[in-house]
């Protein structure tokens, strides 16, 4: 049982920590590294504890207290989070992963040689026996980690998934006592210690039903394997907002029925600005599906390539998505260029999430598949988040290199904002027809859309590398611009 929620612990750590530290491998690196850390102190610790006497006692009082831990993990967080914000990431997340979780995985850990020493009669048998706990411990992991790999994020906040590994932790501590103690008075103090560490789990679940954001109400709020999905409304206004682990990744105005987010007008009308004849097309990323069908009903057989299957049900409740415009495919996009056999006029690449950038999709090899898909003289359209001024220019720089390596011709339009378009193609040049009437543009953001046409930029490339799959250290070299923006968006998004 230990084995399966120190795992579930590991995963949901790194769960509930990523809406605001974000999911790099920074924050990954640190929550396993505590978890490594917590098992040899645990490992230690629970060795001298039962060296000094073999009361099972301690050890199910040592996992209560790791259950009752775990329960003010639910409420404690965010504040954390919040608090390593404001420090380098790799620091933060190493702080804010051994402040919530090296506790109470410390305290679990001590199980494993508490028991090979109670359960070890003569030294004869203590390698069998050594060997039988660690088999089932880490059968145990197994469990744990399929299970809430598998099962449980998909359908149950984070929030709760802690409350109820926590609360099978106390129910085993006071099975314990009530079974295997003479006296039942011997459990009341810890039922009294673990019902409080529950209440206090409880009441900070229900105290995330506050619906109250900085931008406006939250209309939904879901977990899913690849981050917590919300959409808020701005007060009084017809503007919703789709975020993923409190990054927005889309504005829709439900009274016009269309996007308020520049890179959507951005991507079709590269697409079409780019490409003389689009009657196929690939969306590698569908967000809440506007590019995609803006494409459909320009005439286009559209693929789109989704990955998180949870953003279907929510695009249509929502954003008005209608799956019957194109065919989509629920998987992951580099595994569809791989299979697909298709030829496509265009290829629209917005897989961008915030701070991260899928990694395998932005290679050298990757962009080569792209390109085997690709009709002659057909056209990559990428979205992603960078920044040009020196020594923020890294990301950028490595893209257009590996672009470059791949294609014949490469152009970057930037918005100035953020928000930087590649446009790639195996033509010698690329010719660029300037859209003509934006009268479909969302007036606020018609001036911004006017400036990335015609802002065509070109980076250093001395400044960046060629990132293949073997080696693409994107996530060390752009760390800084993506804390920046993890943090602005965090804390834009604190409930108040």
């Amino acid at each position: 049982m230990n084995g399966a929620a120190i795992l579930v612990v590991e995963i949901l750590g790194a769960k509930m920590l990523a809406p605001y530290l974000g999911t790099s491998h920074f924050v990954w690196t640190a929550q396993i590294t505590v978890t490594l850390l917590s098992l040899a102190f645990g490992y230690y610790w629970g060795g001298r504890l039962v060296d000094r006497g073999q009361d099972l006692g301690r050890l199910y009082t040592a996992v209560l207290i790791a259950a009752i831990y775990l329960c003010l993990t639910i409420p404690t967080a965010g504040r954390i989070a919040y608090l390593c914000l404001e420090m380098k990431l790799a620091t933060g997340s190493i702080l804010a992963s051994l402040f919530l979780f090296f506790p109470p995985l410390t305290l679990l850990a001590m199980t494993g040689p508490f028991l090979i020493r109670v359960l070890t009669s003569s030294v004869h048998g203590v390698g069998g026996q050594a060997g039988r706990l660690s088999a089932v411990s880490t059968l145990g992991s197994v469990g744990g980690a399929a299970l809430i790999g598998y099962v449980l994020i998909p359908i149950l906040p984070n929030s709760v998934i802690m409350l109820i590994t926590a609360a099978v932790l106390v129910l085993l501590a006071l099975v314990y006592r009530v079974r295997f103690r003479s006296r039942l008075s011997q459990a009341i103090l810890p039922l009294v210690a673990g019902l409080a560490g529950v209440g206090i789990g409880l009441g900070a679940i229900r105290a995330e039903g506050n619906t109250d954001f900085n931008q406006g109400i939250e209309l939904y709020r879901r977990n899913s394997n690849f981050g917590m999905l919300q959409v808020l409304q701005l007060r009084g206004t017809p503007m919703l907002f789709y975020a993923n682990d409190y990054l927005t990744q889309n504005i829709y105005l439900t009274n016009t029925h269309q996007s308020g987010a520049m890179f959507t007008y951005m991507l079709h009308g590269l697409a079409h600005a780019y490409t003389p004849k689009i009657e196929s097309a690939l969306c590698i990323g569908m967000g809440v599906g506007i590019v995609p069908a803006q494409l459909a009903k320009d005439g286009a057989r559209v693929d789109v390539v989704e990955i998180n299957e949870a953003v279907v049900p929510l695009a249509q409740r929502f954003f008005d998505l209608d799956t019957n415009l194109f065919r989509l495919h629920i998987g992951d996009g580099r595994q569809f260029l791989n299979e697909t056999h298709d030829r496509y006029d265009v290829v629209v690449l917005d897989a961008f999430l915030g701070d991260s950038c899928p990694s395998h999709l932005m290679t050298r090899e990757a962009f080569t598949a792209i390109g085997r898909v690709l009709k002659p003289g057909g056209t990559l359209v990428m979205n992603c988040f960078g920044y040009f001024e020196y020594g923020r220019d890294y990301f950028v720089a490595s893209l257009e290199r590996t672009l470059s390596a791949s294609f014949k011709s490469v152009r970057i339009h930037d918005s100035g904002e953020g928000n930087v378009f590649m446009v790639a193609s195996d033509l010698p040049s690329l010719v660029y027809t300037p859209p003509g009437d934006l009268g479909h543009v969302y007036p606020p953001k018609l001036d911004e859309v006017q400036r990335a046409y015609v802002r065509v930029v070109s980076t250093d490339p001395a400044h960046g590398r060629v990132l293949t799959d073997d080696y693409n250290p994107v996530d060390y070299y752009d760390a800084a611009n993506r804390e920046h923006f993890r943090k602005n968006m965090a804390l834009s998004m604190r409930p108040l």
